[in-house]
């Protein structure tokens, strides 16, 4: 499937299952780090990433950039199920905290990302990533600004 022409016409939960179904032409940063979304619902999303070598930190281990950024677009996205056609969102503040290192040769991190919040102005959501050991290697949360 290519990518949605006008996503500005669907609802948040639509354009995020129209965009989760996309395997050829990801947006760009879901490109770029390998993110593949595997679960739609209203308020609730999870992804995956799998480390690579490229991942690495000065220590050899994953960066922890890519938890705060695959934690970053499933609570995202959740936020974004909420919306209506047309109405978009962006991310004030990200809090993460990281609870054990990652290999660069391990299997993949699965995030879950949940909504707490759906407000007219703002949205609220939380986030956990597992290693693919079942482990909860860091959790997060996020306040996101409504773009109407």
């Amino acid at each position: 499937m290519s990518h949605p022409t006008d996503l500005s016409t669907m609802t948040g939960l639509e354009a995020v299952r129209a965009l989760a179904a996309v395997t050829d032409e990801r947006p760009s940063i879901a490109r770029l780090m390998g993110i593949t979304i595997h679960a739609v619902d209203s308020g609730e999303v999870a992804g995956s990433v799998t480390p690579q070598p490229d991942f690495a930190n000065a220590l050899g281990t994953v960066h922890g950039g890519i938890c705060a950024t695959l934690l970053d677009a499933v609570m995202g996205c959740a936020v974004h199920t909420m919306l209506a056609p047309g109405v978009g969102y962006t991310t004030l503040e990200l809090k993460v905290n990281y609870l054990r290192t990652v290999a660069t040769d391990a299997g993949p991190l699965t995030a879950t990302g949940s909504v707490i919040h759906a407000g007219r102005t703002t949205a609220t959501a939380e986030g956990r990533v597992h290693d693919d050991k079942g482990h909860l290697v860091a959790h997060a949360t996020t306040t996101c600004l409504i773009l109407s």
